[in-house]
């Protein structure tokens, strides 16, 4: 009998040393899954800039808002990123012959004890004299990088940004909370100010992009890029309120054979600019795709409440977002 007992109570301590042991792996495998916030990612602070614009067109005082450690610019000084901030916004100052003319459709809104970031697809106008003289479609977008203020004109506005910041890690996802509003009609508006206003066919979505590159720059100065990492996600559909804590995974590698692709998920030969070596806005030439396993040199991260491009969008359009993390 007591043998018997002793075997017994054998395997009883062998099945708990089993469930112990295959829960600790499941705690290792938990705790390899990190989460890092970006600088600022909680969006709890902003910058906020008092620009006045000149009195041919009406002479307002706009308040531009961006991410970075709560202070307040008076003036119509150009802005650089605050406080070791990564992100830059659509929110800007031009100066064009003279005149100074903002753009906001970026702004923080109050969500519980703390804020978030709210980006809308406006129509932007000049009025010079009562009159309107200029009307463009603006899209809201918070992205990593900066921007060359004052903007000088309307003319290729994407070299006007630097796109992205140096990255060189691998992780996993990107995560954070979204609340979104689309536009229902199945056409876009394109206007640019110096043209009449046309329709675009298809509808608007709001969208994400994540994109790891390894970049290069040769003698001339050109810079070239292979894709190492892609995340790229479109809403074509409103949310029913906050959806809290979304995971997008990061694909690796070429990615054109996998379910998960698609064709706005290409290679995108002059969609970004950067800043070259001799101080020059230069396109981004992506030239292909990277091995699976290579590591980035830059990370390339914008959230836009328009997807078609520069002054195309359905006027609107919304997007939250809060809590920017990547996940490891």
């Amino acid at each position: 009998m007591k043998d018997e007992e002793l075997k017994r109570k054998g395997k009883g301590l062998l099945v708990l040393l089993f469930v112990l042991m295959a829960n600790c792996q499941f705690s290792i495998v938990n705790c390899q899954n990190r989460e890092v916030p970006f600088r600022y990612g909680d969006l709890d602070h902003w910058v906020v800039r008092e620009i006045h614009e000149s009195g041919i067109i009406g002479g307002a005082t706009k308040f531009l808002y961006e991410v970075g450690p709560r202070d307040t610019i008076v003036g119509n000084i150009a802005y650089t990123n605050q406080g070791g901030s990564p992100w830059a916004n659509s929110n800007v100052m031009a100066k064009v012959a003279g005149v100074v003319k903002t753009n906001v459709s970026v702004f923080p809104e109050r969500r519980g004890d703390g804020w978030c970031a709210r980006m809308e697809t406006r129509m932007e106008s000049v009025k010079v004299f009562g009159l309107i003289d200029i009307e463009v479609v603006a899209a809201g977008s918070v992205f990593l990088g900066t921007i060359h203020e004052p903007i000088k004109g309307t003319k290729n506005p994407q070299s006007m940004l630097l796109s992205g910041i140096p990255f060189t890690q691998r992780p996993k996802a990107l995560k954070f909370d979204y609340k979104v509003k689309v536009m229902p009609q199945h056409e876009r508006v394109r206007s640019t100010g110096f043209s009449r206003k046309t329709n675009v066919p298809g509808q608007d979505s709001v969208a994400v992009v994540l994109l790891l590159q390894k970049r290069w720059e040769d003698e001339e100065g050109n810079v070239y890029s292979k894709r190492v990492g892609t995340m790229v996600h479109r809403y074509s559909q409103s949310s029913n309120g906050w959806v809290n804590g979304a995971e997008y995974p990061i694909l690796y590698g070429d990615i054109t054979k996998r379910p998960e692709y698609r064709d706005y998920m290409r290679i995108q030969v002059e969609e970004r600019y950067t800043t070259n070596s001799k101080g020059e806005s230069v396109p981004i030439k992506e030239v292909g795709w990277a091995n699976a396993d290579d590591s980035p040199t830059h990370m390339v991260l914008q959230f836009v409440s328009s997807h078609g491009g520069a002054y195309i969008g359905s006027v609107g359009n919304t997007f939250w977002i809060d809590n920017v993390k990547l996940v490891y």
